[in-house]
């Protein structure tokens, strides 16, 4: 996960209402996808998960989180849903132990990191902060080197990969992802859309094996919103996503929670996509 908190030496590397999301295509047909349903009772641990979270931030009244508890397991790819303040965001900061809780566990492949029996350090995430990266709502808090390549290779470079080898890694991700040529760019200059490109790219030059991605479309327009769902189908295949852009989560994810009344819930309303044509072609078109 690329939090890190202390600038890297310069000149090196371092390291809701049913609603339907109308995608049009040119063709024939109305297909109408859902989302697959999935069971959370496989034998095998999940990656990362929360259990009966109770959360309540300094000097507020009403908790945020009220038995939370929320499992990601390899091969899912989850929208979570909800109203501003529902404690979406909150919940993905309690599973990367940006944030602890009052009460209730967090767990890495079965162990317990945070737990009402045992005293939790920092140490403690990073095995699961090497496995499962996280992606910020707003990408000034996760870019903090003077260029675009500084950023990328500082992961790698900060889990042990030499400078070379870590500009390798940051050089080849950047052309992955469409940015080859960035490297030397000055970061706080890029606009919102590619800042935020760039701290996917941060995170996906360490190699997760799962990603959190909170509000991903934010400051996207259109051509690279498509770019990003491209790179998601290819490079993501587990992956847990907050946004408001329920076309996007329908081509994303193929199961969906909602963080309502403090806790996690299957959702009742899923994005799905409503595919149809149209004779007049790319002839500007509204719907009523």
């Amino acid at each position: 996960m690329s939090t890190a908190t202390t600038p890297p030496n310069s000149g090196q590397p371092h390291n809701c209402a049913h609603a339907h999301a109308h995608d049009h295509a040119h063709g024939h047909g109305h297909p109408h996808p859902h989302p697959h349903s999935h069971s959370d009772d496989d034998a095998t641990p999940p990656l990362a998960a929360v259990q009966d979270i109770h959360f309540t931030y300094s000097g507020s009244a009403e908790p945020v989180l009220r038995g939370a508890s929320l499992a990601l397991r390899p091969g899912r790819r989850i929208g979570l849903l909800g109203h501003n303040g529902s404690g979406k965001s909150t919940l993905l900061h309690l599973l990367m132990g940006l944030l602890r809780p009052q009460s209730g566990r967090v767990l890495h492949r079965g162990v317990p990191l945070v737990s009402e029996t045992r005293k939790t350090r920092e140490a403690d995430f990073v095995p699961l902060r090497r496995e499962v990266g996280f992606l910020f709502q707003n990408s000034d808090d996760q870019l903090f080197c003077p260029t675009v390549l500084e950023d990328v290779a500082f992961g790698p470079l900060n889990h042990g990969a030499s400078p070379a080898e870590a500009r390798a890694v940051a050089e080849a991700t950047l052309e992955r992802l469409g940015f080859a040529g960035f490297g030397s760019r000055v970061t706080h200059r890029l606009s919102g859309g590619e800042k935020k490109m760039i701290a996917l790219a941060a995170v996906l030059a360490m190699q997760p094996q799962a990603l959190l991605l909170d509000e991903p479309t934010n400051d996207l327009d259109p051509h690279t919103r498509d770019r990003l769902i491209a790179i998601l189908a290819a490079h993501s295949p587990t992956h847990l996503i907050i946004s408001h852009d329920w076309d996007f989560l329908a081509h994303t994810c193929d199961s969906f929670l909602t963080v309502q009344d403090g806790a996690v819930r299957t959702a009742t309303h899923t994005p799905h996509t409503h595919v149809h044509t149209h004779t007049g072609g790319d002839v500007h078109h509204h719907h009523g």
